[in-house]
């Protein structure tokens, strides 16, 4: 599935937000940290901000999440002037003090004008999406940012707690691929689901990586996959089983179970709890297969580890096939089931 396709889905900001934030190349964090300083302020209704306010509070998301994980890959070597070498210097202070030291506020004013600021909108292949959340204007002091009215109308939105909830989760995801030696197995290996906390964690040391449902919501555009209708951080959600992992134990306990494993991320979807426990142990509707079908397609188009798990189960979750695409995948599991 191409952007343009995932865009299409549901023609609005939100999935120009989804865009840029799911499907974007990552090969540092400073978007999750635009991202997230974009969400704090829109929730205000504040139409213009100060930039040093901004790069304020961009330096401080950056801060906190580097005290727990790399925010670049480790084979990285950073220069001495680069912003995450100046951040990682001066985070002792600026964590004890609340807030950036003058020399990190003064790194991130240089630097995201000509970095994160140009790219924020941009998606691999010399593309944007449709849709832009701010722009920076003025100059010295008097520089502002000013949020655009689609920026501000979804961090005002129903929505808005989902869209902050995925970002965070794709942040760890990321960062989880830049640590050393988890990394490297999230990549060769993908990752494994942990049902005692509905998390997905690195298959081989079993670290949480994050929420199931953060990390895979986005790519149904915030809807559940059985009624499509959207999911709110108010309504009860649960992880479903899109085939039924009874057909696993039913025809298992006879020794005639030849299908995939229905416990890996291809299979599980978010969904509302009333609709999950409606649904029961049914097989999926064609409309849900199609729904379950885009996402998983949605999900190829990220970067590395979900991409890399999807790729994993699309080639050798059913012995002796090939097959191209998740339609034909599901089509598949059907019929054996």
């Amino acid at each position: 599935m191409s952007g343009r396709q995932f865009y299409a889905q549901d023609a609005s900001a939100r999935a120009s937000w989804r865009l840029a934030v799911l499907m974007g190349a990552n090969s540092r964090t400073y978007k999750f940290a635009l991202g997230q300083a974009l969400l704090e302020f829109g929730r205000t209704g504040q139409g213009e901000v100060l930039f040093a306010e901004f790069a304020a509070a961009y330096s401080l998301g950056m801060v906190r999440h580097l005290a727990q994980d790399p925010q670049a890959p480790h084979t990285v070597e950073l220069g001495e002037k680069d912003f995450l070498t100046v951040a990682a210097q001066e985070s002792a202070a600026t964590l004890d003090a609340g807030r950036p030291t003058e020399r990190l506020l003064a790194a991130a004013v240089r630097s995201m004008p000509m970095m994160v600021m140009q790219k924020f909108h941009n998606l691999r292949g010399d593309t944007a999406v449709p849709h832009t959340f701010y722009e920076l204007t003025g100059t010295g002091r008097q520089r502002v940012v000013r949020l655009t009215p689609d920026l501000l109308r979804l961090a005002q939105s129903d929505q808005a707690e989902s869209l902050a909830a995925e970002l965070d989760a794709r942040w760890s995801i990321v960062e989880s691929c830049f640590a050393a030696g988890v990394g490297r197995s999230l990549v060769e290996e993908g990752v494994a689901v942990d049902w005692d906390t509905l998390k997905i964690t690195d298959k081989r040391r079993r670290r949480s990586v994050a929420g199931i449902v953060e990390a895979t919501v986005g790519f149904q555009h915030g809807r559940c996959l059985i009624c499509d209708d959207v999911l709110s951080r108010k309504d009860a959600i649960a992880v479903d089983h899109v085939f039924p992992f009874s057909l696993m134990r039913r025809f298992g306990s006879v020794g005639s179970w030849h299908g995939p494993d229905l416990d890996a991320l291809w299979n599980l979807a978010p969904t509302h709890a009333a609709c999950n426990g409606a649904k029961s142990d049914r097989l999926p509707a064609q409309e849900e297969l199609a729904r379950l079908a885009a996402r998983n397609e949605a999900i190829m188009r990220s970067p590395h580890p979900l991409r890399r798990t999807l790729q994993l189960s699309l080639k050798g979750a059913l012995p002796g096939r090939n097959l191209a695409s998740w339609t034909e995948f599901l089509g598949a599991v059907q019929t054996a089931v």
